[in-house]
């Protein structure tokens, strides 16, 4: 899952401020070209829920004031992570059970829950941080991935649809996928889609399947089935 930076307004890639006082799968093994089932999914086009960052719908509101405990800037923050890394709006919630340490290099957990699905999340308070300071910096890692079935579906779409530019491939489905499910980090998820290929089954057309996996950022990726 990606690991989002912030500083005070300002976004870079993991690490986050807060101001203190201010500012299931197919049962289908036919394998890869040889496979002529339909998996139950069809995937036409686009899947319109799915947003880009940015948009206000990925966003958590009201936000905390500024001058908000830490833990609920923390809390509040690790809900916009997840909605940024799930490109799909949902309710959310998160809870660090036992706080947040605010001190140099401390590590605290909490869960952060989408849909349904709770992800774990170590947070992390820099090793610079000075007690007392009116700014406090720390990273989150998501210790699962989280698993969207739109995402799924677009991102199929997205490589092997009629906007893709491949020329060979029709027919997108994919199994059922949940709304949301929390998934081992760089693993097989267990799922699989399909498209149909001019040139499988030694150029007599067949279906091509598809594993579904999720990598250590936690990104949607395909491997063929052999």
């Amino acid at each position: 899952m990606r690991n989002p930076k912030i500083l005070i307004g300002l976004v870079a890639a993991g690490l986050f401020t807060a101001g203190c006082g201010s500012d299931g799968s197919s049962s289908d093994s036919s394998g890869g070209g040889a496979a002529q089932k339909a998996l139950p999914v069809a995937i036409n086009g686009p899947q319109e829920d799915v947003r880009k960052r940015g948009e206000d719908n990925l966003k958590v509101t009201p936000a905390p004031e500024r001058d908000a405990p830490f833990i609920e800037q923390v809390q509040h923050r690790l809900r916009e992570v997840i909605l940024l890394d799930a490109e799909v709006a949902g309710e959310t919630s998160a809870k660090c059970p036992n706080g947040v340490t605010q001190k140099a290099g401390a590590v605290s957990q909490c869960v952060v829950t989408y849909a349904g699905a709770e992800i774990p999340y170590e947070v992390k308070i820099s090793d610079s941080y000075t007690e007392g300071s009116s700014i406090t910096s720390y990273n989150t890692t998501p210790k699962k991935g989280l698993l969207v079935g739109k995402v799924v579906y677009n991102a199929l779409n997205e490589r092997y649809g009629t906007e893709s530019g491949t020329t060979d491939a029709s027919k997108l489905a994919c199994d059922e996928i949940p709304a949301a499910k929390a998934v081992v980090l760089e693993s097989d998820t267990g799922y699989k889609c399909q498209y149909w290929g001019k040139h499988a089954n030694d150029g007599k057309g067949g279906y091509e399947t598809l594993r579904v996996t999720i990598g250590a950022s936690g990104g949607v990726g395909f491997e063929n089935v052999k």
